[in-house]
């Protein structure tokens, strides 16, 4: 009789903090050049799989709209929030749109003064 050792699953959970947020997006001509724009910024890793782009940083990445329309060379203004979340698949952490970029934030907390968030908290 032969017996089997189960080996242990390179899938685990795990629910601590990471400071980390990011995204996917699709791997097409303007998801391309997203990532090679964002690839650029000191805190971010672009990882290219055959179907999708991720893009993961730490602690905060802001995707800058003029900085892509540049690089796809089109006028300012043409690549937006709208543009963004169409070539975008899914996202984790805290995201802000205004009108020149979009912010991820791996903690709420950092984000709170773009939601009109108050921290302090409150006796009651």
């Amino acid at each position: 009789m032969t017996t089997f050792k189960l080996a242990e699953s390179p899938f685990k959970s795990d629910n601590t903090a990471s400071n980390r947020c990011g995204f996917t997006l699709m791997n097409n001509q303007v998801g391309v050049v997203v990532a090679e724009v964002m690839g650029t910024k000191p805190n971010v890793t672009v990882t290219p799989l055959p179907s999708m782009i991720r893009v993961d940083a730490v602690g905060r990445m802001d995707v800058v709209y003029d900085e892509i329309s540049e690089a796809l060379g089109e006028e300012p203004g043409y690549f937006d929030a709208a543009e963004f979340e169409e070539n975008m698949s899914t996202h984790y952490g805290r995201m802000i749109h205004l009108d020149d970029r979009t912010m991820m934030f791996a903690n709420p907390e950092d984000a709170a003064e773009y939601l009109d968030f108050d921290l302090t908290p409150v006796a009651s």
